[in-house]
């Protein structure tokens, strides 16, 4: 989520230097792969995460959200999205610990409602799929 707000403030030449900034976060070796592989998969994926959070933010667009809140989004839609072996429930409730953490306090319920909403998209969209 830190480096998905550093690269939406610094942009795209971020991605270069990524690796240097999760090696000083985090010394596990695999957690900072696992970090890496999520942050440039979140910001691969970023048209998409942001159309499904859109639609699901009905009275916010986009540029209004917090950044801090819009990089949770992101991190957790691409997760959703592009992660099957993480449970929904499991990424819908660490948003919702990020969001308490590091945002407002009317963050965790925005972020809840936002991902409830993508969630249920993505099943209309997949149960479309298989009409």
């Amino acid at each position: 989520m830190q480096a998905l707000y550093q690269l939406d403030v610094q942009g795209q030449k971020l991605l270069d230097v990524l690796g240097e900034f999760f090696v000083e976060s985090e010394p596990d070796d695999s957690i900072r792969r696992l970090a890496m592989d999520w942050t440039r998969g979140a910001w691969r994926n970023l048209g998409q995460s942001d159309e499904l959070i859109s639609a699901a933010s009905i009275k916010w667009s986009l540029s209004r959200l917090s950044p801090v809140d819009k990089s949770i989004l992101r991190m957790s839609v691409y997760q959703l999205t592009c992660c099957a072996d993480i449970p929904p429930k499991v990424v819908i409730n660490e948003a919702v610990e990020l969001a308490k953490k590091f945002s407002t306090a009317q963050s965790p319920a925005f972020v809840n409602g936002v991902l409830d909403a993508v969630m249920r998209r993505i099943k209309e969209q997949s149960s479309n799929k298989k009409d």
